[in-house]
């Protein structure tokens, strides 16, 4: 059975953030069922700008082709004053022009100190933008920073098996799609 195509796009504007290394959990517990690439450094976008649409800047043309052409997305974003990071944001409002997300599986995990309002935020964003989401491919997490001991290796038993449930939503998204 053919791998299915991840593109996971993580929010956060720190290079070693939690989101990063709960995304490393994330591949290695679901290497057999997806080929995971991320898209990690959205500070390469140059901010978004309407007149630009008719002839996309090669950067923001690339990253919509991998959304574009993935299987499914996974978002992963920390929450940044109750709303979604600066980045992350510049990166949907590339999208609103296009149908990159249109009838798009989506899994949407948002991990930060408390998460609800910017998850919120995030799934209102991905809904407009066409994109297709169910809750059992959906997590917040909550006090994320403290889930990864020293080595950044996650610990938490009830993390990874909210994790395990996430992918198993995942799964069943794409396999309806």
């Amino acid at each position: 059975m053919k791998k299915r195509n991840i593109l996971v796009i993580i929010g956060s504007a720190s290079k070693d953030s939690s989101n990063s290394k709960l995304i490393d959990e994330f591949t290695k517990l679901s290497r057999s069922e997806f080929q995971v690439t991320t898209v990690d450094d959205l500070s390469v976008l140059p901010h978004f700008d309407p007149s630009l649409t008719e002839r996309l800047p090669g950067v923001v043309s690339e990253v919509l082709n991998r959304i574009e052409t993935a299987d499914g997305i996974v978002i992963c974003s920390p929450e940044y004053i109750f709303s979604i990071p600066a980045r992350l944001k510049n990166l949907m409002e590339w999208c609103v022009a296009t149908t990159v997300f249109l009838n798009k599986p989506v899994g949407l995990i948002t991990a930060s100190a408390d998460g609800r309002q910017g998850h919120a935020q995030l799934k209102l964003i991905i809904n407009t933008l066409g994109a297709v989401t169910t809750e059992d491919a959906e997590l917040i997490i909550s006090g994320i920073k403290g889930k990864f001991n020293e080595k950044g290796e996650c610990e938490d038993p009830e993390l990874l098996a909210r994790l395990n449930k996430f992918e198993e939503g995942l799964k069943t998204l794409l396999a309806n799609k």
